[in-house]
């Protein structure tokens, strides 16, 4: 190859097999890659980012004294997965999200899987995201997880791997068709010699389970995507997904609830809402019945959802099954609701509410990441292998004084790929978030959102924290033409 590649010094190395030698998906994609110059790659780097500008593919950094939007950084090296590999990922996330939606079903409802011990019952009941005040609702066909993005990262010997679950209102999925669109308009060449699946269909799949989810009775069913607002780090996905999708966008105080019916105001006049696709959390939702002090939430929204009035996706209260304290038991909860052996494997993981295990963790802080068992963006946590001595120190401390908030896992060392650094190609670790509609059936998008820790050494892929993105490649066979 005319351009220098590195395979990963640790882990798995997901293009190379060796320095300079590509595995069978990546022979093209390297070869054409390497036929390109600096220059030439500079200046199409320079047409990624003002299209990313143009298009307004930002995402928000809180607490930034400098400006909160960002462009969210797009490495072009595509990341490949084979059409039988795939396939078993596929059937692995369609169990895990069948099983999560059984736990919620039951946790709101009969508790078979408190009452038999599968999960400890104060531990539910304990969870920041479990919502006592929903015990005995189901929504319609019994979902609560519409929309689902399971995050996976590859172990030591290439297997996919589940590290969390995220079931409230998982984000990223402008990124996946946003950076099909921007690779294949910067760098069409590398597309040549494979036939890779599709992403753009994801709009229409999404509205097809937002509409069969609707209330009894809707044959022409209205969608809004709620809102938190311009400020949200995500603002972007909400306004991109109701424009794909046809449908408005909404914040709170543009609903108003009469009569346990949930109307939006318009130009002309009020319009019934029958399904809301809500990207605004739980606490926000409705200041009658979560936090009185909202101001993003609609008056009575709770209360026409319990009487079957409206959709809300996900269902308030699905945020307990993607709690990180759960899912050490989700291996238990698959065999006890669906008498099957999981599919996916995930990460051993240690419980601070559990006096041995917080006294493991206290005593192996640099040898593990630790976690806030309801955090999210990479706050809050401590990944002891790359921490200083003050950081642990530091972190000890914070952890003492509150060991049931946290989880614990060894540090897996997650799989690496070349990526694109101003100077080169070089290894950087990766993990993957796919996406799993449950309407009719359960569908998973063709690919997910690659994350790419972008620092030399870091395992850290969170955007709010300097990670990038990358194209993610399923393709439509298993050997490249």
């Amino acid at each position: 190859m005319a351009r220098s590649w590195k395979v990963a010094e640790k882990g798995y190395d997901e293009a190379l097999a060796s320095d300079d030698a590509a595995r069978g998906l990546y022979r093209s994609v390297i070869e054409t890659l390497s036929r390109f110059d600096e220059r030439e790659i500079l200046r199409r780097e320079e047409l990624q980012e003002v299209s990313l500008v143009n298009q307004g593919i930002t995402f928000t950094v809180y607490g930034e004294e400098e400006g909160t939007e960002r462009t969210f950084p797009f490495d072009f090296v595509p990341r490949i997965i084979g059409s039988d590999e795939w396939e078993t990922l596929e059937r692995g996330l369609i169990q895990r999200v069948t099983a999560i939606n059984l736990f919620l079903e039951d946790v709101y409802g009969d508790q078979r899987c408190l009452r038999e011990n599968i999960v400890p019952f104060d531990l539910v009941l304990s969870r920041s995201d479990f919502r006592r005040e929903l015990i005995g609702t189901r929504p319609r066909h019994g979902v609560f997880t519409h929309i689902a993005g399971i995050d996976l990262l590859r172990g030591e010997q290439g297997e996919f791997l589940v590290l969390e679950d995220n079931c409230r209102c998982p984000s990223g999925v402008s990124y996946v068709l946003e950076n099909r669109n921007l690779l294949s308009r910067v760098f069409p060449e590398i597309f040549a010699n494979y036939g890779v699946r599709p992403v753009d269909t994801y709009p229409q799949m999404l509205l097809e389970t937002l509409k069969f989810a609707a209330p009894r009775g809707r044959e022409r069913p209205s969608v809004a995507v709620l809102t938190p607002g311009l400020n949200n780090s995500a603002y972007f996905e909400h306004s991109f997904l109701a424009r794909e999708m046809g449908v408005p966008l909404v914040e709170g105080r543009d609903l108003i609830v009469e009569n346990d019916q949930v109307s939006m105001r318009t130009t002309r006049g009020r319009q019934r809402v029958d399904v809301l696709y809500r990207r605004v959390d739980d606490a926000f939702l409705d200041p009658v019945v979560f936090n009185a002090g909202s101001l993003l939430g609609v008056p009575g929204l709770i209360h026409a959802w319990r009487a079957g009035n409206i959709t809300i996706a996900n269902a308030p209260g699905a945020g307990v099954a993607d709690d990180k304290s759960i899912y050490p038991w989700m291996p238990d909860l698959i065999r006890f609701f669906l008498d099957e052996e999981p599919l996916l494997a995930q990460v051993h993981t240690y419980i601070g509410r559990k006096t041995e295990d917080a006294a493991y963790i206290r005593d192996n802080l640099s040898s593990l990441v630790v976690k806030l068992t309801d955090g999210a963006g990479g706050y809050g946590m401590l990944v002891g292998p790359t921490a200083s001595a003050s950081q642990i120190a530091e972190f000890a401390t914070v952890f003492d004084a509150n060991p049931d908030a946290y989880i614990a896992q060894p540090l897996v060392e997650f799989s690496s790929h070349p990526t694109w650094t101003g100077n080169g190609y070089a290894p950087r670790h990766v993990d993957m978030r796919p996406f799993v509609l449950f309407g009719e059936t359960i569908r998973v998008l063709a690919g997910g959102l690659t994350r790419v820790a972008l620092q030399e050494g870091s395992y850290v892929v969170n955007s709010s924290q300097g990670g990038g993105s990358k194209d993610t490649w399923v393709l439509a066979e298993e050997l490249v033409r």
